[in-house]
């Protein structure tokens, strides 16, 4: 029995409501790296398999979590995912993680940062570093989770204050990235839980933001924007932030690049419905096309996917013959098939 495919490339988009099948963001062309506060994961029965969805659907190389509240469950999560595998430094509740990619993404160490007591006030939970490499080349990515809360004024003066404490974090990763880290492809990135649009006496980022020749926050027009397009809708306000270092300004300035806040909760119907059931803050990504790879390999296991079938109605269906169908891919194309047997 023969089978003849007719494929037509349609370029409208079919008018149905999105969901997480729809979501998409990692290519197999430029280095994704997502920053994703899932809130004391798991919040209840129904987080791990939403997790589990959106991991899978945005197909990161690298994903910086943090307040992992149930590791085990996490290893779970992520033994489900073909190609991925995940790594847990912090030795306490809520900590912070790095999932990865097992086929674009070679690890070379991974270790905390200012853990002992004299850094305690500065940093509640301990800088996480990953030293990986990507198509040969090498990238530190630093996990934070920074204090949270305070009124918005930063008082020097006195050691609990918490933008007091998010202002030391600052000035020992600034420290730490120029005396040993100098030259390296640099991303910090994480929950740093403060605006960069506070006026330069209360800004706790204000020694990144001055030392523009060697820092760059990737998503410094996103905390401009429209506050729609923020990482913490409930206050609202814009705290997940994505740094790099100089090595990274020409890559970043690619057409191919970008930093996205990623709105899951237009994927999972409302706001509350993300909000109840995963997390109060949204994944940032950040998309570098690079220059100058050192290699490219022959096969990246991030191929183009289908992700939902739809009949000539837009209902989902499964593949069938002598019948027009709609193909769906996770890079937003639609491809129109009829198999005629």
């Amino acid at each position: 029995m023969n089978k003849i495919l007719f494929i037509f490339l349609i370029s409208s988009q079919l008018l149905s409501a999105q969901t997480l099948n729809d979501l998409y963001f990692g290519t197999d062309t430029t280095f994704d790296i997502i920053s994703w506060n899932i809130e004391w994961f798991p919040k209840n029965n129904n987080t791990a398999n939403k997790v589990q969805e959106v991991l899978t659907r945005l197909e990161a190389d690298v994903y910086a979590l943090q307040e992992i509240d149930d590791t085990t469950l996490l290893k779970q999560v992520v033994s489900n995912i073909p190609g991925y595998e995940c790594h847990f430094q912090s030795s306490y509740y809520g900590g912070l993680a790095y999932v990865y990619n097992t086929n674009t993404i070679q690890i070379n160490s991974k270790y905390e940062i200012f853990t002992s007591q004299p850094y305690w006030n500065a940093f509640p939970r301990s800088p996480q570093i990953l030293d990986c490499n990507f198509m040969g080349d090498n990238f530190i990515i630093i996990n934070n989770h920074f204090k949270c809360c305070g009124d918005g004024v930063l008082n020097i003066n006195q050691y609990s204050d918490e933008e007091n404490r998010r202002l030391q974090a600052v000035t020992f990763l600034k420290q730490h990235i120029d005396n040993t880290l100098s030259n390296k492809r640099v991303i910090l990135l994480g929950d740093l839980n403060d605006e960069l649009t506070d006026n330069s006496v209360n800004n706790v980022f204000q020694d990144f933001i001055i030392d523009n020749n060697n820092y760059l926050f990737t998503d410094i027009q996103i905390a401009q924007g429209n506050s729609a397009d923020w990482s913490y809708p409930t206050w609202p306000s814009h705290l997940d932030h994505i740094l790099i270092t100089n090595e990274l300004f020409d890559d970043f300035q690619n057409s191919n690049s970008l930093v996205s806040v990623i709105r899951v909760d237009d994927y999972m119907g409302s706001w509350s419905n993300y909000d109840n059931n995963v997390s109060d803050h949204r994944p940032i990504g950040l998309k570098l096309s690079l220059n100058n790879l050192s290699y490219i390999p022959e096969i990246i296991n991030k191929k183009k996917k289908v992700i939902k079938i739809l009949d000539v109605l837009g209902r989902e269906t499964n593949e069938k013959v002598n019948t027009p169908l709609f193909y769906i891919y996770n890079d937003g194309t639609i491809v129109k098939k009829i198999i005629i047997e």
